[in-house]
């Protein structure tokens, strides 16, 4: 589950190093995120301003302004904005510098990025960007969000029609990402039966989901050939 907006949650990243940034965002988008990179300081107040996260993954050394120095500058413009700080292990002076100018939490280097999801989690919920609300409960998974209670889908912020029976099934999907499900399976919780034919129905409504899901766009629904079907996030095992 997550958030109660149309659009995933945004997460935004600074960091100087493109390696650690590019495995930061795929973790993010994965996790059902969305994440805005950001170099330097000065790159991350503007992104800050113009893209309002939700949350942040802050570097404490960058090569303009100094982690602390964009920390208090987000502190003034956004007091509730959870912010994660990347300190080095030896940076303990760094560290409580960081927590009192009003991190949230901080991961020392080098780190898993298991961890830096759930301590973003951790804060997301509890600044209430993850908790369902007047929404309804969410599935989230890169840009694609599915609102149950409203039956409404978005992909990349544009709403995307779909029937009762597409609806349906991209739930299930959403509910298992990136697992391999299989036609009889499929059959067993959308249709509730495993009918003769029932494995061609299955294909003519997946062929319809991706060309409304993915047409256009990095595609996320795939065809495990002699298994299943799967929904992963965009560009994902690139």
């Amino acid at each position: 589950m997550s958030g109660t907006r149309s659009e995933p949650v945004r997460v935004l990243i600074v960091d100087d190093e493109p390696g650690l940034t590019d495995l930061l965002s795929a973790a993010v988008t994965e996790a059902g995120w969305r994440p805005y990179p950001a170099p330097d300081g000065h790159s991350a107040l503007r992104a800050a301003r113009a893209r309002a996260p939700h949350a942040v993954v802050l570097d404490g050394m960058l090569p303009d302004l100094d982690g602390i120095q964009v920390l208090r500058r987000l502190r003034q413009e956004n007091p509730r904005l959870p912010v994660l700080m990347l300190t080095a292990r030896d940076a303990l002076e760094h560290r409580i510098d960081g927590l009192a100018s009003g991190a949230d939490d901080y991961v020392t280097k080098p780190f898993s990025l298991e961890e830096v999801v759930l301590r973003l989690r951790g804060l997301l919920r509890r600044s209430g960007a993850e908790n369902a609300g007047p929404g309804g409960p969410v599935l989230a998974l890169g840009d694609l969000v599915l609102t149950e209670e409203t039956r409404e889908v978005h992909r990349d912020g544009t709403r995307i029609q779909l029937t009762a029976k597409e609806f349906d099934l991209l739930g299930l999907l959403l509910s298992h990402p990136r697992q391999v499900l299989s036609k009889t399976q499929i059959l067993g919780h959308v249709w509730s039966s495993c009918f003769d034919g029932g494995g061609n129905l299955v294909e003519v409504y997946i062929s319809s989901l991706r060309r409304k899901i993915d047409r256009g766009r990095a595609p996320m629904i795939h065809t495990v050939r002699g298994v299943g079907y799967a929904i992963r996030p965009p560009g994902y095992g690139r």
